[in-house]
């Protein structure tokens, strides 16, 4: 008998079983993991860029990631609650209800079961959300160009300019990480899951409005276009009817969306008495919209080579839109990129902070991860890749020892 037949008689091994959760968690782990060890290694040149940068200037290197600016606020609240405010000599009043309740909430309780102070706990929560959120980006790189798209789209995200503000205790990484999920889930026809994820969102940053509207116009737009298809058909599918009861689950899931954040605005109504009580608050922090007159206005103050290239940067922003569009990104994730673009550029805060704030629009970085792979070696992608990062490390450094918020 030859070793043909040997082989075409050998009985099959038993059928594989149905996957568990636990085993698909662990394969999708197992593809992440390239992309989760080369964002943790772009954030640890950068800890440890600004650790060696504070260690010669004397300064203590906690203290930057979890007791100034923001981070402060947050731990006092997860102390005594939304309680205090500061009056500036204009007579303008900071009010903590300025800040969302998800971060603080989750510090006290890892500082109530764990020996982690507040700020440690902060940091606990921003450095295991950076991972989720690195996990959460290569996996809608991945489900639109590839796994290597995912990687570098990881990778990308944790060199970004002010990538060291997903080493503080903030709110960047958290909202970053509950963001790309919800997209993913969107992308995979979860649409409840999509939806409970944006409400701890709306619970985390006042910029969930922008995955909101991700949500609500994507299934605008699928609804319209069932209806119209079937309506066209002449087989009496095109009724609203049966088209909102196929659609019944991304209905559920659109109407959780906007309830986290919902909730904290109703929450701010009630404890000032009033309706608009939560945007009187922003508009006291200098956070209202002003359509971007503040921003025409900070440029138009600079000496003409920062305005210059100000203008250059922010034609870059947009050129990098224009790439997403051509790119012909998904709908629910080219309107959360471009959402919160234009809701970082229009509002009338703080100009320093605006990088900051459109951190978690990942897409924008799509375009420039796939151009990377195009790259003739993965030798030239790593190599790049590592330029960024310690370029990202450097600035990040400079600016924690600085005196100005990031």
């Amino acid at each position: 008998m030859s070793d043909h037949q040997l082989r075409t008689r050998t009985p099959a091994g038993p059928a594989p079983g149905p996957r568990t959760p636990g085993s698909r968690a662990a394969s999708a782990f197992r593809a992440a993991a390239p992309a989760l060890a080369v964002y943790a290694g772009a954030r640890a040149l950068g800890l440890l860029a600004f650790w060696a940068a504070a260690s010669a200037a004397g300064k203590d290197p906690l203290g930057p990631l979890s007791g100034r600016w923001d981070s402060v606020w947050y731990q006092r609240i997860a102390e005594h609650g939304y309680r205090y405010t500061v009056t500036l000599p204009d007579g303008s009043v900071h009010s903590d209800l300025a800040f969302f309740p998800l971060l603080p909430a989750l510090e006290r309780a890892l500082s109530a079961v764990t020996p982690l102070t507040l700020g440690g706990a902060g940091l606990l929560v921003a450095w295991t959300a950076g991972l989720l959120a690195a996990w959460g980006i290569f996996a809608v790189g991945a489900q639109l160009h590839g796994r290597r798209t995912g990687v570098v789209l990881a990778a990308l995200w944790g060199v970004y300019p002010t990538a060291f503000v997903q080493s503080m205790a903030y709110t960047e990484t958290l909202f970053t990480a509950l963001a790309a999920w919800a997209l993913y889930a969107v992308l995979k026809g979860r649409w409840i899951v999509a939806g409970a994820l944006t409400v701890l969102a709306g619970l985390t940053r006042p910029t969930a409005a922008a995955l909101i509207a991700a949500l609500a116009i994507t299934a605008a737009v699928t609804l319209v276009r069932e209806y119209r298809a079937g309506d066209g058909s002449g087989d009496g599918g095109g009724g609203i009817g049966p088209v909102l009861r196929r659609n019944a689950r991304m209905i559920a899931g659109l109407a959780l969306a906007p309830l986290g954040w919902l909730a904290y605005v109703v929450f701010v109504a009630v404890r000032e008495g009033g309706p608009f009580a939560y945007f009187d608050v922003q508009a006291q922090w200098g956070n209202n919209i002003d359509g971007g007159r503040a921003l025409a206005t900070f440029i138009a103050g600079l000496p003409w080579p920062a305005a210059l290239g100000l203008c250059a940067a922010l034609g870059l922003l947009g050129w990098l839109v224009v790439l997403c569009v051509r790119q012909r990104q998904p709908l629910p994730v080219l309107v959360y990129a471009l959402t919160i673009v234009v809701i970082s550029l229009i509002g009338a805060g703080y100009f320093g902070s605006r990088p900051r704030l459109m951190m978690p629009a990942f897409p924008l970085l799509l375009p420039p991860a796939v151009a990377l792979l195009r790259l003739r070696t993965t030798g030239r992608t790593a190599a790049v890749l590592a330029v960024l990062a310690c370029a990202s490390a450097g600035y990040g450094a400079w600016t924690l020892l600085g005196a100005g918020p990031p």
